[in-house]
């Protein structure tokens, strides 16, 4: 199991991820961005500059060892679905959004961002979405 945040036992900051929900989070992750329509590119830069070779396997639903950065990284990019979910009545308008320039990003989109791989970009994503749907 992968601790993702270190704290006293029983702290709901404790968070701990099976190795069963990271595999089904990057399930959920190769059909996200497929209805967002990332590049490959863009994908292996979400994830953490993944190779080429390993999204390909990713795709062919071929799951090796998920670390901390990786289901950290995916745990940012479902909530950033979930609050698109939220904001956008309509999924495809939420999907859209994902390439579409955002003066917030300094008219980037943020695909654009998330393709850089720092997970930074993906908190900052997250945090806007948030802040956008009322959830600070």
């Amino acid at each position: 199991m992968l601790n993702l945040i270190e704290g006293p036992v029983g702290d709901p900051l404790n968070q701990e991820i099976t190795p069963d929900e990271a595999q089904a989070g990057a399930r959920a992750i190769v059909n996200l961005f497929d209805n967002w329509q990332l590049t490959d590119e863009q994908a292996c830069g979400a994830l953490g500059n993944m190779s080429a070779r390993t999204w390909a396997r990713w795709k062919q639903r071929e799951f090796g060892r998920i670390g901390l950065d990786l289901a950290t990284r995916l745990s940012l990019l479902l909530g950033i679905h979930k609050s698109l979910r939220i904001i956008f009545k309509d999924r495809r308008d939420g999907y859209a959004w994902i390439k579409k320039p955002n003066e917030a990003f300094g008219g980037r989109s943020a695909a654009e961002l998330m393709a850089g791989g720092q997970i930074f970009a993906l908190i900052r994503i997250r945090r806007y979405l948030d802040a956008e749907r009322g959830g600070w």
